[in-house]
């Protein structure tokens, strides 16, 4: 009876069966926003978070100076690729955070200690590459230069991942922007970790800019650029000490 209806109408049931999955559709698109503002915080806890976040932003730290450091001596692209690596690191730890794993890490001791000292033992090995391997502010070739890239994202990535003064400070920073008793407290905590990359990126972006810059100048000093590859191979040792020296809960 429907398909002698669906003939004498010109109407074929796959045709009903497309416009009721276009209407699906249609009507998940309308939900959208509805879903967004359930995992986005009130105004005033949004302006009060972009601030603290932003003030984060200026605070140097072990990324800002790895951001600089290569920047410094390959130039830009890999200053870049650095900084990706470190906010693909941000990101990870807003998920730990979200999902209750990195409680679970900072409550292990022995997690804790394998964490940090692969953190520090990171750190302490960038010093010394930043003394053993003058910077070299030329143009590499092209193959080398992608090699480098990867190795620079790689290096962004792991200064962050192994970093367990991060892991504490998303545990005590985020959560406080977000009631425990919320139902959608999971979603809102990985919105904010995710708005902070965003808010911070401007910033960042600056720092490799002017560093890069900055090597302008120093390409025609190069007694001056090795001063600087000590002081950064110091810097690097100051933070792998103080990871060390982080205590878990």
């Amino acid at each position: 009876m429907r398909k002698a209806c669906d003939t004498a109408c010109g109407t074929q049931g796959p045709d009903w069966q497309s416009a009721g999955i276009g209407l699906r559709g249609i009507q998940f698109l309308i939900r959208i926003p509805a879903m967004l503002t359930t995992y986005i915080p009130a105004l005033p806890v949004l302006a009060a978070f972009s601030l603290a976040v932003l003030l984060l932003a200026i605070t140097p730290g072990p990324d800002m100076t790895l951001w600089m450091s290569r920047t410094l001596r390959d130039g830009r692209t890999i200053g870049l690729m650095t900084l990706l690596g470190t906010n693909l690191g941000i990101a990870i730890h807003t998920l730990l955070v979200a999902f209750g794993v990195s409680a679970l890490i900072v409550a292990s001791p022995m997690a804790f200690l394998v964490l940090k000292t692969g953190g520090a033992a990171y750190l302490l090995w960038l010093a010394i590459q930043a003394v053993r391997n003058r910077s070299v502010l030329s143009l590499a070739s092209t193959g080398k230069r992608e090699a480098s890239a990867w190795r620079a994202f790689l290096n962004g990535l792991w200064v962050n991942l192994l970093n367990p003064k991060v892991i504490i400070f998303f545990m005590t920073f985020l959560p406080q922007f977000v009631s425990a008793r919320d139902p959608h407290v999971t979603g809102k905590l990985i919105f904010l970790g995710l708005l902070s990359i965003l808010i911070a990126l401007p910033v960042a972006i600056a720092v490799v800019f002017g560093a890069n810059g900055l090597a302008d100048w120093l390409r025609r000093k190069p007694q001056v650029m090795r001063i600087v590859d000590y002081v950064f191979a110091g810097v690097f040792s100051v933070f792998a000490i103080r990871i060390l020296m982080t205590q878990g809960r």
